[in-house]
């Protein structure tokens, strides 16, 4: 609280709400029966603060020795939702079944300020002792919950939001909390998705601690949803008897508690034996089999995997069953396996789809591997980045890696289109709906990306009207087509991209709050080409994209390309060496290859110098085959050009090619296939009349 003001004011409204029923600012129906607790159960008062209790040394030693499994499984996830999550004024913070912070992953100066208000290792946090906060509250709910500032009981604690969400153990009761605590109040949007997902893999990791001498069976409905979080898991002894139950795996059996499944044989929950379920996984390679409910029809697939140590029973598998015989090596393999390679393989995998986004840049590799997780949960993404950081190129990515990846990838830029036909692109219309209209209708974008990946470029320009109408279908998930009186069913993945700051617009009322929160599963931020480290590891990757004998660079080319600002981004650099190879008449790229103003800034006057006397347009070959006057002027931008040395018949040509230019937003290869000739002949074309590559247009391109 910044004033004396704002604390009564914050203990008036807590005090109003439990009191009189009235809330002043919006608060959940959680956080209101908190208060309550608060106030009437613990007898705490919001005016009168009082610091968390702190263990001692010799109390909290023996709280982690009880919690030793807890804090080893969950170690690697929280520091891996720390990098992910990619803040330092955050903490990524574990307590146990009481409420005692037993491991904290902060920063140095994050967790020195937040000590001072007790949040620390080895403080008690539950609501009797610290009022309504994430980790306490979630406590006493079960459930996960987002605490926003101002929800706090305290006004002690209402800079800061927290994440929450309970770890069960493997028989359902609750061992501790996964709580993310910040400074920003933007970022619980999606951190608490992202804790839930640690929150799962941390549960999946004591059944495999607490159960090591245990078969791990891992099932779903869908085969390719068997080596992910959503996997059902169960640990079942050498009898064939149930020990422990994953929460999903009791959701898709559709039993209601652990006391229903655990103890019972593994035939009461599905209709095959444990040894034939180890030996139909031997036999498949240990890709998904079928089985089928022991209760119902509903169909299963799974993997059956033996105890790391028991190689006993992969021999026992191996006498009895003829068919697994044949593959002795496979059994013996996965005894030693660990039960969590295929998921990290399967991670490996995706990740190594992606690999063409980034070589080497910290902070791209953890977006990426952020957005690698998340895809597979259908969660909705928004993209942010400066305009040509390849949005586009990410999101088609993502795509390829989704559990949609068989569905089309349908794009749509929402700048690019007028506003009077975005809605007919977006949402379809049946044949006749108005004048112009197709004889026999059009699919909207939106119907054309079901069962696959809709991408809203640019969805900060989306006219205020038809935000309302795509928040109905996304929260209805069907469309009605313009004219149209039936709906259509549609399931998509759903990627957003801006290089707007959305909640400003939402603050200047150009956005609506709900669509955007509705969009806004999790965030990717996409850093500028100047910011990343891996700058010339990404040159050298277009380069050899373009051509199978890709040219060198020069010492001042690389200097002076490492160098620029790039204010388009990879596209810009895109285009550079693009032309660049175009004009390029050995295996080298030079300064006199790239436009003047990306050399002037490398190396000073004399690479100035060197790079207007010694421009491509002096190159003579060049200089006979396009007609250019053998010292032209070096390029520069479009608005500012010296055209002086042009006709008048190459002004009339200026125009058009740079009308053609705009028309496609800067998208040299349409504009080239619009002409009907190459993307190097119109790089040669643009140079002779001087329309400078560099141009800072918003163009979506191959970047």
């Amino acid at each position: 609280m910044s004033s004396l003001a704002d604390i009564n004011t914050h203990v008036r409204e807590v005090l109003s709400t439990v009191h009189n029923q009235v809330a002043t600012r919006p608060t959940s129906a959680s956080v209101a029966q908190s208060w309550t607790r608060c106030l009437n159960e613990f007898r705490l008062d919001p005016a009168h603060f009082v610091m968390p209790p702190i263990l001692t040394q010799q109390e909290l030693a023996a709280r982690r020795e009880a919690a030793s499994d807890l804090i080893a499984c969950s170690k690697l996830e929280m520091t891996t939702l720390y990098q992910q999550l990619a803040d330092p004024e955050l903490a990524v913070v574990l307590v146990d079944a009481e409420g005692v912070i037993v491991h904290q992953v902060s920063s140095v100066p994050f967790g020195e300020a937040v000590a001072a208000d007790g949040l620390r290792v080895g403080a008690l946090w539950s609501e009797r002792e610290a009022g309504t906060n994430g980790m306490g509250t979630c406590l006493a709910e079960r459930e996960c919950i987002a605490v926003y500032q101002h929800e706090h009981f305290y006004p002690r604690y209402t800079s800061l939001t927290c994440s929450a969400a309970p770890i069960f153990d493997d028989r359902g009761a609750v061992a501790g909390v996964l709580d993310v605590t910040s400074r920003s109040k933007l970022l619980q949007q999606h951190s608490l998705v992202l804790v839930g997902m640690s929150r799962q893999m941390i549960e999946n990791r004591l059944i495999d601690a607490r159960y090591r001498r245990a078969h791990m069976i891992h099932f779903h409905s869908r085969p390719e949803f068997v080596g992910t979080l959503h996997a059902g898991k169960l640990a079942v002894s050498d009898e064939g008897v149930v020990l422990a139950a994953s929460r999903s795996a009791l959701f898709q059996l559709d039993y209601r508690s652990h006391a229903e499944l655990v103890g019972k044989r593994i035939e009461e929950a599905f209709n095959s034996s444990l040894e034939d379920m180890l030996a139909r996984s031997i036999r498949g390679s240990f890709h998904p089999v079928t089985v089928y409910s022991a209760n119902a029809n509903n169909r299963f697939f799974l993997i059956a995997q033996t105890p790391r140590d028991a190689t006993d029973t992969a021999t026992r598998i191996l006498m009895t069953d003829p068919a697994a015989r044949e593959y002795p090596s496979a059994a013996r393999s996965r005894s030693v396996r660990p039960r969590d390679s295929r998921e990290a393989r399967g991670q490996a995998n995706r990740l190594d789809k992606l690999s063409h986004l980034e070589f080497g840049d910290p902070g791209m590799a953890s977006q990426i591997q952020l957005a690698a997780r998340v895809i597979q949960r259908k969660i909705p993404i928004i993209l942010r980045g400066q305009t040509g950081t390849g949005k586009e190129v990410f999101a088609n990515a993502l795509h390829s890696i989704s559990p949609n990846s068989a569905g089309a990838f349908v794009a749509v830029n929402c700048a690019s289109l007028p506003e009077n036909l975005i809605e007919s692109e977006l949402f379809g219309y049946r044949a006749g709906a108005f004048t112009g209209a197709q004889r026999e209708g059009r699919r909207g974008k939106i119907v054309q990306a079901n069962s696959g990946t809709l991408f809203l470029d640019e969805i900060g320009d989306m006219p205020m009207a038809l935000q309302a109408r795509l928040l109905r279908v996304l929260e209805e998930q069907e469309v009605t087509p313009l004219g149209a009186e039936v709906t259509v069913k549609v399931d998509f993945q759903l990627i957003s991209a801006s290089h707007r700051n959305l909640m400003e617009l939402v603050q200047n009322g150009q956005f609506r709050e709900d669509l955007y929160y509705r969009l806004n599963g999790i965030e990717i931020n996409l850093p500028a080409l100047r910011d990343r480290a891996d700058a010339l590891a990404l040159i050298h990757h277009i380069l050899e994209s373009e051509t199978d004998d890709p040219p060198t660079l020069s010492t001042e080319a690389q200097r002076a390309l490492l160098g620029y600002a790039w204010p388009g981004n990879i596209r810009q650099l895109r285009h550079v060496l693009q032309m660049a190879m175009a004009l390029c008449d050995g295996d080298e790229i030079r300064c006199s290859h790239l436009p003047a103003d990306i050399c002037r800034g490398a190396s000073g006057a004399a690479a100035a110098g060197a790079a207007s006397a010694a421009s491509a347009y002096d190159a003579p070959g060049l200089a006979r085959s396009t007609g250019l006057p053998g010292a032209a002027t070096p390029p520069r931008a479009a608005d500012d050009a010296d055209t002086s040395t042009l006709n008048a018949i190459q002004l009339k040509e200026r125009e058009t090619v740079l009308a053609l230019l705009d028309e496609h937003r800067w998208n040299v290869s349409n504009v080239a296939k619009g002409l009907g000739i190459s993307r190097n002949t119109l790089y040669r074309k643009m140079h002779r009349l001087q329309i400078r590559l560099s141009h800072d247009g918003s163009s979506p391109s191959d970047a």
